[in-house]
């Protein structure tokens, strides 16, 4: 009888020991994880893992704040839907570099960490997609919009966009971007660029 006890007790604490090596394995992998995450993948996670887009404030390096219904999130920016009272339902582009800080409720942060579906390992297309790439975009629709750089808000038309840089004809916003309209040109590095506004 004292055997059986024995061997049970014995058996119990290899099971126990067996136990806590994989849970120290699994946090880990976790640990490993979390840390390879990229801003991006966290708030495309937060956005997924809800049913309808969730509003994040965004803190900004110029000083402001963006509350925005994030929907598209490339490789260096994200876009999204503002909910603020002054520029409800319009549209925002935000290098995620202006980013300063992003306020979020605590309860959505396990949501935020959430892994990604895998797409087999290929790159998805909104990865490859820089901000330069969606300011051409801006660029050849002719789009009059708002930069807003740490020197203020300029409203305008985007001319051209370089690797590192955009030119931004700059007029009033109700008129459209005519040479007579335009009062100069603005060359604007993309490090100086906070948010963009449609």
């Amino acid at each position: 009888m004292r055997w059986d006890d024995l061997f049970d007790d014995l058996e119990s604490q290899m099971a126990s020991e067996r136990d806590a090596e994989e849970r120290d394995a699994w946090a880990d992998a976790e640990r490993t994880r979390v840390g390879r995450l990229l801003l991006r993948e966290r708030l495309e996670a937060h956005a997924a893992g809800s049913r309808s887009a969730v509003p994040l404030t965004l803190e900004l390096s110029a000083g402001d704040r963006v509350v925005l219904r994030p929907t598209t999130f490339g490789r260096d920016w994200l876009s999204g839907e503002t909910m603020t009272a002054d520029s409800r339902g319009r549209g925002c582009i935000v290098p995620t570099a202006s980013i300063s800080a992003i306020s979020m409720p605590a309860a959505d942060v396990p949501r935020s960490l959430a892994a990604l579906p895998s797409t087999g390992g290929a790159p998805r297309v909104s990865e490859r997609i820089g901000l330069a790439f969606v300011l051409r975009d801006l660029c050849r629709r002719r789009t009059t919009v708002e930069v807003h750089t740490l020197g203020g808000v300029r409203s305008g038309t985007i001319d051209r966009v370089g690797r590192d840089h955009l030119d931004l004809a700059v007029h009033e916003r109700d008129l459209a971007r005519r040479q007579r309209n335009v009062t100069h040109v603005l060359i604007i590095p993309f490090t100086a660029v906070h948010r963009v506004m449609l």
